[in-house]
């Protein structure tokens, strides 16, 4: 029956589409977000100069953090979104905490540490610096002088370094409320000379991060070149050669991009930039920028500025800098957050749920009154699916007299069944309409509540202290009460088993099919549905839920319009 085809065909198209199945959605569609995010460690780091070998400045053992920031003079980072310091020696800025984010949703968790020095655990961190044939420039070991005390939004700090050799080299140094800092270094030949020199900037880190890179979100490095994004290049990529990836532009941004936290080099958008991703030893990788040489005389100066982003991915926040806060405008900043082939729907509908939820306060509240616009906007889409139900049910018995009538008569069946659609104007696929038109609204949730910082560690009640993870009360650990955690495709939370249950009520409330292999199917479904979405953000989980409520609700008002519906049901 064609029928029974196409709805087949649209249960497995939407089981593929949205979620797979959970061995293998631990690559396509991973975990929702765990408690805790954070930098996993490394053992060694890439040097600053972008044309060495980043393997040279490796140390030779990880020691302790505290320790390692006492080695060197520091000058204090102090904004409301960042605390850190500038190490002295090399001009770099690798000590950075997030102290608006946690690590976990507990009271005391410590706050999120991004940037950590060379020599520690997780080291991550950026710098600039200068190259040129002949020039005296300085080295990850030069110990700068500082005119500054803190660098804060009201301070700036200017770092300084004469070579002897008749060249100053200075960095003044400054950062405003959010994540962005400014660069401006500056040259000045006070020999006899002419000297040739090109600025660069570069970003270090000797680990990746512990959320992996799949076709759904991309983590690692990334940039913006030429006006357009490119996701192209990550860990596994540099790891299996070539170890350099090079790239030449003019405007845009280089850096690392993790799930929620973002590094990145931002130079001047009208110059040319050489841009490069390269990879050492182990773990070690590395972004950096380099401009064009200049010429500078004797008596002559010349500064260029560079920007570094280095925080969370706020959406807002990105997208003010794209505009141009800060300075100039960042082209494609907020494309560090990796929306993917529903950019157009996703930002919509994150956008709104932003809103609801900074006039309501609850984000499992917010998602709940979003289900409730998505069902309004999709209310006639479902009056017209029933309608169709209900035409369908209707011209049954007739489809019955022409499957018995040409039984042996395929292609004949097929014309006949045609004539018979076109003659009782019915179109057997609108009422699977709504499920496709689901498919975008909620792969676009889906990324929403992965993607978005603004959602991470977001509480709803009672259990659900974050919605971007996962349902933490599992039937097998008598939720909560063993001390174990189920695997992932058998943590069967209370959210699964109201999905379950709402989608097995949601489907008795619609027609008995005829056809017993249907009637399988949507007898399945509910229950293989609550394995496959376990593992999902819970808040994923509250809209779906809602969803069939609303559904069923929708389905009890749309049989009094369609009474042979409503009869069928009741004949069951």
């Amino acid at each position: 029956m064609d029928d029974k085809k196409n709805i087949i065909l649209a249960v497995v198209l939407t089981a593929l589409i949205l979620f797979g199945w959970p061995y293998v959605s631990t690559y396509f569609f991973p975990a929702a977000n765990p408690p805790a995010t954070r930098i996993e460690g490394g053992r060694t780091t890439p040097v600053a100069s972008p044309s060495a070998d980043p393997a040279a400045d490796s140390p030779t053992a990880i020691r302790d953090r505290a320790a390692v920031l006492k080695e060197a003079p520091r000058v204090p980072i102090r904004t409301p979104k960042l605390i850190g310091s500038i190490n002295l020696k090399g001009a770099r800025i690798d000590d950075i905490v997030l102290p608006t984010y946690g690590e976990t949703i507990a009271k005391n968790s410590p706050a999120i540490r991004l940037y950590s020095p060379a020599g520690t655990a997780d080291a991550y961190f950026a710098g600039f610096g200068w190259q040129g044939e002949g020039l005296k420039a300085p080295t990850k070991d030069t110990v700068w002088t500082a005119q500054g005390s803190a660098l804060t939004p009201t301070t700036p700090v200017t770092l300084s370094w004469n070579n002897g050799a008749g060249q100053l080299f200075e960095i003044r140094l400054s950062v405003d409320n959010d994540y962005m800092i400014t660069a401006a270094q500056k040259l000045s030949n006070t020999g006899a000379g002419t000297v040739a020199a090109k600025p660069y900037g570069y970003i270090s880190r000797s680990s990746v991060p512990k959320d992996p890179d799949t076709w759904t979100i991309h983590v690692g490095p990334m940039g913006v070149f030429n006006g357009a994004a490119d996701y192209d290049v990550n860990y596994g990529d540099l790891n299996k050669g070539p170890s350099t990836r090079n790239f030449q532009s003019t405007g845009g941004w280089i850096g690392f991009t993790d799930k929620y936290w973002l590094s990145a080099l931002i130079p001047d958008q009208q110059r040319p930039f050489a841009g490069q991703f390269r990879k050492g030893a182990g773990t070690q990788y590395q972004a950096d920028i380099a401009l064009n040489p200049v010429l500078l005389g004797a008596g002559k100066s010349v500064t260029q500025t560079t920007r570094l982003f280095v925080g969370a991915k706020e959406v807002k926040t990105l997208e003010a800098y794209q505009d141009g806060a800060a300075g100039q405008a960042v082209p494609l900043f907020d494309r560090a957050i990796d929306w993917g082939w529903f950019y157009w729907f996703e930002k919509p509908i994150f956008a709104l749920l932003h809103w609801l939820f900074e006039h309501i306060g609850n984000f499992g509240v917010a998602i709940i009154c979003l289900t409730f616009v998505v069902r309004a906007l999709m209310f006639p889409v479902a009056q017209r699916q029933f309608a169709s139900m209900a035409a369908m049910r209707a011209v049954q018995p007739k489809m019955k007299a022409l499957q018995e009538r040409y039984k042996d008569d395929k292609p004949k069946l097929q014309q006949e069944m045609m004539a018979l659609y076109k003659t009782e104007k019915v179109n057997p696929l609108a009422g699977c309409l709504p499920i496709f038109i689901q498919i975008p609204i909620f792969f676009a949730l889906y990324k929403v509540l992965m993607l978005t910082i603004e959602m991470r560690h977001q509480p709803f009640v009672l259990w659900i202290k974050d919605l971007s993870a996962p349902d933490p009360l599992h039937i097998l650990n008598l939720f909560g009460l063993l001390d174990f955690q189920p695997p992932a495709f058998l943590a069967i939370g209370v959210l699964a088993i109201l999905l379950g249950i709402s989608m097995w009520l949601q489907f008795k409330l619609n027609p008995a099919q005829m056809d017993p292999m249907q009637q399988q199917i949507f007898a399945i479904m509910p229950w293989m549905m609550m394995f496959i979405m376990a593992p999902f953000a819970a808040g994923l989980l509250v809209y779906w839920i809602t969803n069939n409520c609303l559904s069923m609700l929708q389905q009890w008002w749309l049989y009094k319009r369609h009474p042979v519906l409503g009869t069928t049901v009741e004949a069951k």
